[in-house]
This record gives C-alpha cells, structure tokens and sequence, in this order.
C-alpha cells in the first residue's frame, strides 16, 4: 500500500507510532474526539505527554513489535518522524502493505483543511506563542482550533477542535517522517504565517545555517498573494526572506521601522506592560502575563496576527491578560523549604539566556540557579561552548549534568565536535560565575539540596525527563 498524503472516507481504526511525542498526542486526542479509535507505541515514555493520553483513555502500548499492529490491524498507521525506516513497526507496516502516512499530512487532510490556517514558525519560542495566540483569540470568542507542542494552562489540553474559522498550530521545521524529509511546517499550508526567528538548531538533520534558512524560505515562498507573513523585522536571518514573499509582509520588532513595535516597556514580577505603534501610530497599552523581552517580542506578532484576522484591542488585552502559561514552560514544579524548583525545555543557548532572564523578571533579587542537561543531539555541538558561556553568565549558580546522547553523538560526529562540559565550567568560574559538572542525577539533588537555601529559584532546563530530577530535588528538600 502506498504512502497516503490524502486519508480515505472508510478509516475506523488509526495507529500512531511514536505516540508519545508532542504533535502526535495532539493528534491522538483529535482522532478520538472525532470517533477513531486509536492507539499507538512509543518507548521511555514520561510525563506531561504519557499521563496526558492516559489521561484520555488512549492505549500506548510499550516499545515497537509486528505483533502490536497485527493484533490492532488498522485503517490507515501515522507515522512520527522519530520512527526510522527501520523501525521495526515501520518496516511491518511497508510488509503488511498498511496504509500509512504521516503526521502533519493527517492533521492537515482531517482537521485544518477549510479553516484559516495560522502556522507560527522560529527556532525559540514556537510552544508559548502558539499557546498565547491560541488563547488570544480564545479569549476573543473565536472558538479557535489549536494544536501545540506543549499543555496550555488556560486549555489543559495541547488541542482544541472550535467550530471558529481558525486554525492556529506551531509550525516546527524538523523533518516529517522517514519517506519525508521535509519540514513539517510546510504540510499545513498557511494562509497566516508567523516567522519569529530564525538561528541555527536540528544539526542531526540540517547541516548548517543556510540550510534552515532555506527551509523556511520555502515557506515564505509558499504564502499565496493575498495572505499574510508575520515576520520577526529585528531578526538579520529573517528579514532578508522578503524578497521570497508574494504574500504580504507586516513586520514586528522593537526597530520603530517595523509595522508594529513597542515602546515604554516595563518588566515586573507580574508580567510586561509595553506600548503597542501600528504602521507608525500609537495605538494601545498592553499588560502581558509574560516576562522579558523575548515576551515582549512573542506578544508583538500575535497581537499583530489577531489584529490582521479582525480582533480588536480590547479583545486582544483579554487574551494577553488571562494567560496562564504552559507545562514546562517556566512551570513550577514545587516549593520546599523556600526552595523554588521551576522546568522549562529550554535546549538552546538563545533559549537558556532568555528563559534565564525572564527568571530574573519574575524572581527579582532572588540567587537564579541554571540546572542543564544537554538532551538533544544539537544541544552538544562544540560550536556552541561559548554560547553556553554566555548565556549562563545570567545565572548565580550553573550545574550541568550528562550529556544524553554522549555515545551516539560520539559515533556520528566524533568526540572533537562535541562540546566540552569541562571547558564551560572552567569558563565560567573564571568569570567568578559558581559552576559544576555532576553526571549523576541523584548526586546533583544532593548538591542541591544541600547548598539551596530560602528564596533560592532552581531553574531546571532540559528537553526530555532529566532523570526525574525535579522530584529528586524536591524530596531531598523535604
């Protein structure tokens, strides 16, 4: 059976391989709320996504084997991106001739085709902008359809199926599947695409700058005239992608050149407040639930996405004021003690700087503690040491733990392109800024434990489990 970029009338029966990863939870929960009956495998599965299926009733079944689809014989097997060609439950639906295709192309064919699709793309911050513009026009009463790499507070799921004309969904640039290597972003065909920055990540699968910047060309190239980009006027990566554009192009950005920037920004423990220039005219005062600058910039091109589809100020505020967030995303995870620890999936240097700063908005004269674990096979290139340097240089106190994947980068790459944990520790304390390597996560709870003290914040940044780390450091609090 052919790869599907179009599902049949007659599917009953969907399977998900590699259930667990953020989009195709989303889609998961989609399926089953349509009347499919899904199911679908993953392996080391953990929290929030594990207990959010469970949360639904829908079955993961532990590892990959033949014998899963052959009990469950489906319609028609979505296949994540995580599963390679030789992913034993990949390689039996090509032998069992099962239909297959691939996430982004069933959330397209089944749930955005019809509806106004609103795409937000970038390197940082995809998951809090998707989130906030979801809710932004929520809170408007659009009754918005929403998919997005993380749990919003403010909808407790990461979908919402509205009968509204929108569709928002973040637009990730990995690939889409092993018969696909294209980005995802490019299946769901945006009719408004938000283009927030652009750096270089995903150095598994895109060998250098230029090659992410051509990705998302693409899908500049790919708005038709008459429809809109809304695109980061600040970014130098960003910016010259206009000439690529026949859709229109409305600028955001803190340059007083951009279509809309902000001026009079105020940052407090309790979120931002910023003045709002439209096409050079001042037009309204903003409080965001959000801090930082970044946040500032995040707000900007979603007031400007819900102001293009005809939401007014007022309405917008709504939305900007009642944010809540989303799990880790500066999620805190406990207090004991006096002990703050916070999670976040910060994973990039850029990243680890602003959600560090953002820290210090939110938790002003408090001793900021970075906890890292280099989790991606990207987050360990040797290029970004220094980066690394700078951007825990906003912290007091930097703990780094493991390298996740040290052998497999290893075996790819070599040792020489991995970077050196030594050598930012060293670095750093030169700097007279406190830092350690400790490869065992039940020795850095200790550590912790040990040496935090009332009104300490622990900033735990990782994008994965992080071997539990949060509750280990809690407990030993306690």
């Amino acid at each position: 059976m052919p790869h599907l970029k179009e599902l049949p009338g007659n599917v009953k029966k969907v399977y998900l391989i590699g259930i667990c990863g953020t989009a195709m939870a989303s889609l998961a929960g989609m399926l089953q709320q349509r009347g499919y009956e899904v199911t679908g495998s993953d392996e080391h599965v953990y929290p929030p996504m594990s207990t959010y299926l469970e949360s639904l009733r829908i079955p993961i079944l532990e590892g990959y084997t033949k014998q899963h689809l052959e009990t469950f014989r489906p319609d028609v097997v979505v296949i994540g991106n995580a599963a390679a060609r030789t992913n034993i439950e990949a390689a039996a639906t090509v032998e069992m001739d099962l239909p297959y295709t691939s996430m982004p192309e069933a959330i397209y064919n089944l749930f955005i085709k019809g509806k106004h699709s609103i795409v937000v793309s970038g390197t940082h911050g995809k998951t809090t902008t998707t989130s906030l513009l979801a809710w932004m026009l929520e809170a408007a009463g659009r009754d918005v359809s929403m998919v997005v790499g993380g749990i919003p507070l403010n909808f407790n799921h990461n979908f919402k199926l509205g009968n509204g004309p929108d569709f928002v969904i973040e637009g990730d640039e990995y690939n889409t599947a092993f018969f696909d290597q294209g980005p995802k972003f490019l299946h769901y065909r945006a009719n408004t695409l938000l283009l927030n920055n652009i750096e270089f990540d995903h150095a598994d699968i895109y060998a250098n700058l230029e090659a992410i910047v051509s990705a998302f060309r693409q899908a500049v190239v790919r708005v038709a005239p008459g429809d809109d980009i809304v695109a980061n006027g600040d970014d130098a990566n960003v910016t010259p992608l206009r000439a690529n554009a026949k859709a229109r192009w409305f600028t955001f950005g803190w340059d007083r050149k951009c279509d809309i920037f902000a001026t009079d920004a105020e940052f407090t423990p309790e979120g931002s407040d910023f003045t709002a220039w439209w096409e050079g005219k001042e037009w309204f005062r903003f409080h965001s639930t959000l801090s930082g600058r970044h946040n500032v910039l995040n707000a900007l091109a979603n007031i400007a996405v819900a102001r293009l589809r005809g939401v007014n100020a007022e309405d917008i505020q709504k939305g900007l004021g009642s944010f809540r967030g989303i799990k880790r995303r500066m999620e805190v995870r406990g207090v004991e003690r006096g002990v703050t620890v916070i999670d976040d999936f910060a994973h990039h240097p850029t990243a680890i700087a602003t959600t560090l700063n953002g820290a210090r908005k939110l938790y002003p004269g408090h001793r900021i503690w970075a906890l890292f674990e280099p989790r991606s096979i990207s987050s360990s290139r040797k290029e970004f040491e220094n980066a690394y340097v700078d951007a825990f240089h906003e912290a007091d106190r930097v703990i780094i733990g493991p390298i996740y994947h040290r052998n497999r980068y290893e075996t790819k790459y070599g040792i020489e392109k991995m970077m050196s944990v030594p050598a930012i520790v060293e670095k750093l304390r030169k700097d007279r800024i406190p830092a350690e390597q400790i490869d065992d996560i039940d020795a850095i709870a200790s550590s912790i434990a040990g040496e935090a003290v009332a009104n300490d914040v622990i900033l735990v940044m990782s994008s994965g489990a992080f071997g539990g780390v949060h509750e280990k450091i809690l407990a030993k609090l306690k």
